[in-house]
């Protein structure tokens, strides 16, 4: 499978939309790739009283016209932006729409209102089946403002940092980073989280004894490593810091995200350096960061043949 040169992005009238639909088009615009809006909508049922366990299904025309209007006043928004645009309507679960997307696009943008709360797991569905299913890398993008005049505005990515555990999908990651970066002239950060600290039960076994302080310098010495046999395959001369911090690596992502303008993970961790542990980070940090996240799923490597270091997707 070959992803097109696309980057698709889902609307639906609402604020978390209206900043995805701005960052889709600034990626599209800086790759010179086109953009598709999608927008999916499904018919509610109900049960209705009068029928013996039966279901009523809302007519669906005034349900699609408030969904074509959305549509249309998204590709209206961009259309004059120098990106070709094309604007689709499907029905069905959003979340489905957009999954299905992932299989034809190089990239896929959607919003969420953030912040981990349990309104946010119901409301933000989407945000969280995309990137667990895709195909190609997802970013998601979460509201800053209340309403448009606290809303932080949408701003090219300057500082971007990756969670790195040096297995194949942390990899597959870095390699992404490393081309964000490139592409948008920013400054990136590699790290990776050992969770030492007293008391956290992560890692039980872990001696008294130990240098803790050598134990960060050894695996630190082996993600540069890493790094560098990623940069490399790239083929991009591109400064690269890395850092090894005591902590999850979830934790250090979402705390980081409250400073860096993107935070990429691996939608698969699982380390490769004994004691590092990613595994649910991109979870956890799609519910708590406070800038995009962009998730590369591990499944663009086996389905494209494709070897670390290199950008899969794009064929």
């Amino acid at each position: 499978m070959t992803h097109a040169t696309r980057v698709a992005v889902g609307v639906d009238g609402s604020a978390s939309s209206e900043v995805a639909l701005e960052w889709a088009l600034q990626e599209a615009a800086r790759r010179g790739w086109g953009l598709d809006v999608i927008c999916s909508y499904s018919l509610p049922s109900f049960t209705a009283a009068s029928l013996d366990g039966g279901y009523a299904a809302l007519d669906d025309t005034a349900i699609r016209a408030s969904a074509q209007a959305a549509l249309d006043e998204a590709v209206a928004q961009v259309s004059d932006r120098g990106v070709e645009v094309t604007g689709r309507l499907e029905t069905g679960d959003p979340a489905g729409a957009l999954i299905d997307a992932t299989s034809e696009a190089g990239l896929v943008v959607i919003g969420t209102r953030g912040g981990g709360g349990f309104t946010d797991r119901l409301l933000g569905t989407v945000s969280t089946a995309v990137p667990a299913h895709a195909h190609c890398p997802v970013v998601v993008v979460p509201v800053k403002g209340r309403d448009d005049a606290q809303r932080t505005p949408v701003t090219a990515p300057r500082r971007i940092v990756v969670g790195v555990d040096g297995s194949p999908s942390a990899r597959i990651a870095l390699a992404a980073a490393i081309e964000e970066a490139v592409l948008w002239d920013a400054e990136l950060v590699v790290v990776g989280g050992v969770p030492l600290a007293t008391g956290s039960g992560v890692l039980p076994w872990l001696p008294a004894n130990v240098d803790r302080a050598q134990l960060l310098a050894d695996v630190e010495a082996g993600l540069k490593v890493v790094v560098e046999e990623v940069r490399a395959a790239s083929g991009h001369d591109l400064a690269i810091t890395s850092r090894v911090l005591d902590g999850s690596g979830a934790a250090l992502l979402i705390e980081f995200s409250t400073a860096v303008d993107l935070v990429v993970v691996g939608s698969r961790g699982r380390g490769g350096f004994a004691g590092m542990l990613l595994g649910s980070t991109s979870q956890s940090v799609l519910h708590h960061a406070a800038c995009p996240v962009l998730v590369v799923p591990a499944r663009i490597q086996r389905e494209e043949g494709s070897v670390p270091g290199t950008f899969p997707w794009e064929g």
